[in-house]
């Protein structure tokens, strides 16, 4: 698998370190930046570009996901969230990167590095790659109606009206 790396200089230890995990597992590393600490980076372009390689390579048939990591990880997923077609996941627990995937197909997960240490990182990391989407019918509805949203505005009638 393809897997989109970004980050910012919180991260930059774990991403490095993350790199060499995924290589040994057999999976395609591209990483999106930096390229060095800078204690005053913006993380915003790094995560940017790591979910939109993740999107195209998607697109054009490539078994791929994206990870980008930050202090807490809050503003790397929603910068990643800003290109259409990413559902990115904060994730802080085997059980969240499960979720993400066999909910919401989450193709980008988002992790804080000051949060965890670098195993339960790897943990996180292996398990949303190896957690297949569920397919279930509620589910493919529930993200199809995020899809419409993001294309067209689009919404379910409120039922309150």
């Amino acid at each position: 698998m393809r897997i989109h790396i970004a980050t910012d200089h919180a991260g930059l230890e774990f991403s490095t370190q993350l790199q060499h995990h995924l290589a040994e597992a057999g999976h395609e590393v591209v990483d999106h930046g930096p390229v060095e600490y800078d204690a005053l980076d913006d993380y915003p372009a790094f995560c940017i570009r790591a979910a939109q390689a993740t999107v195209a390579d998607q697109r054009a048939g490539v078994d791929a996901l994206g990870v980008v990591f930050g202090g807490s990880g809050n503003g790397e997923q929603i910068a990643a969230n800003k290109v259409e077609g990413i559902r990115a996941a904060l994730v802080w627990s085997i059980a969240t990167a499960e979720l993400a995937r066999e909910h919401n197909d989450a193709n980008v997960i988002a992790i804080g590095a000051r949060q965890h240490t670098f195993d339960e990182v790897a943990g996180f990391i292996d398990r949303f790659i190896a957690t297949p989407f569920s397919n279930e019918e509620r589910h493919v509805r529930r993200i199809a109606q995020i899809a419409d949203f993001e294309r067209d505005g689009s919404l379910l009638p409120d039922p309150r009206v």
